[in-house]
Formats: C-alpha cells, structure tokens, sequence
C-alpha cells in the first residue's frame, strides 16, 4: 500500500443555527507515503476541516477517511485516541501550547502520553528543540518566547514521537523567510520518508516549491491537484 490518506466523498456541515454551511462538498483526495501534500486556497474554503477530519480531531457526516489503511470513524474512542498519539503528529494554527509546561515540558507531552519515562522524554524534547533553533530555550514558559518561537516549539512537538502522518495548520505564518525556509526544510527532512507522509496547509506562497503536489481547494471543494 502506498497511500497513506485516502479520502473519499467527504462531506462535513456545520449547523450554525440560522444556516447550515457545507465546509467539506463531497472531497475525495489521496495523500501518498513519502510525500508532502499541501493544501491551498482562500480563507473558509475547507482546509482546516480537511486536515481536522483526517487527523481525526473532528468526524465527517459522511463519506470515507482512510490512514494507513484504518477507517478512524469507525475505531472505538480509545482505539482511536491510542492511533492518534502514535501516529498522528498536529501543528495547530494557535499552537495550543499548556501555558504552565516549559518548552521542553510541552514538546515531550506525546512522548509520555505514549508511556516515556519523563526523563527520557525531557532529554529527547531537548534534542528535538536544538533541531528547531530552540535549544537554549527549552526552560522557558510559552508567555517567555515570540509567536515564531512558540511556533517552532508546536513544531517540535508534533515531531517528536515520529508520527507516520504530520499535519501542518499554516506551520510558517509566525515566522520570517529564512525561519520558514529553515522550518520547512526540517519539516521534509523529518517527515517525507517512504512509510510516512507530510499535509500542510498554507497561504505562504513562499514555501509552495516545498510540496510534492499542491491540491487548490474552493468552497468546500478540492478544484485542482498539481
């Protein structure tokens, strides 16, 4: 099997009271292992909720999403909590980092949810954090560092556990060019390998030579893959 995501017929509506609004219309998509997906187009078209769905933090209405082969809708929750944590790595838009954690205590988070030893987890976090330019920040508080900053600390905390499928909500949108450039190459390097995949969503056009193939999304639709 070479496919790492396969998502066909995806529907996902969102009822807002006053309106339904249809934020995935029937998307099929395949994402293969060893490459980097990205996911382009304007704000409310879909993305985010595509890479929601795949990475199973919400469930579509209908169709099938496939990774690795597993159907996460039909998993039971803890099935489905335990296949996230060992094979799912998120970059959240907002960082979502625990205010009270230290770098280095935020980033071995998936390390010790998967059973690590707290020692052996802070030690690799740190490893991960030198990867990321952030080595000697890895005592300091999320309120202690930039938005660049934090965000390559979310960075390294989706990679750390070396999940098969990484998903990127705007991994560049805090940082400057050559940080980005520095990130994403990190980014390849680390999660484009033959039995992993790699799905970005991005409006920075300057990082889209990065992608394998570039999938334009419009109005809940995927409208060209290139």
């Amino acid at each position: 099997m070479n496919i790492a995501v396969r998502c066909e017929n995806l529907t996902k509506i969102y009822d807002t009271g006053d309106q339904k609004v249809i934020a995935l219309n029937s998307v099929n998509l395949e994402i293969r292992l060893g490459e980097l997906m990205m996911l382009v187009g304007p704000s409310g078209c879909g993305k985010t909720t595509l890479i929601s769905v795949i990475a199973g933090i919400l469930d579509q209405d209908s169709g099938v999403c496939e990774l690795f082969g597993e159907n996460l809708l039909t998993m039971k929750s803890k099935d489905k909590l335990r296949f996230r944590a060992s094979q799912i790595g998120f970059v959240f838009q907002a960082f979502n980092l625990l205010p009270s954690l230290n770098a280095a205590e935020n980033v071995s988070v998936p390390l010790i949810i998967n059973g690590e030893n707290r020692h052996v987890a802070k030690r690799q976090a740190i490893e991960v954090l030198e990867r990321v330019g952030l080595g000697d920040r890895w005592k300091s508080l999320p309120a202690q560092l930039s938005g660049g900053q934090q965000q390559r600390v979310a960075i390294a905390r989706a990679l750390i556990h070396n999940p098969r499928l990484i998903v990127c909500d705007e991994p560049t949108s805090a940082l400057d060019h050559a940080s980005g450039h520095n990130v994403m190459n990190l980014l390849k390097e680390v999660a484009v390998h033959k039995d992993r995949a790699l799905v970005i969503v991005s409006h920075d056009a300057r990082i889209f030579n990065f992608a394998d193939r570039i999938a334009e999304m419009d109005d809940g639709h995927i409208v060209k893959i290139s």
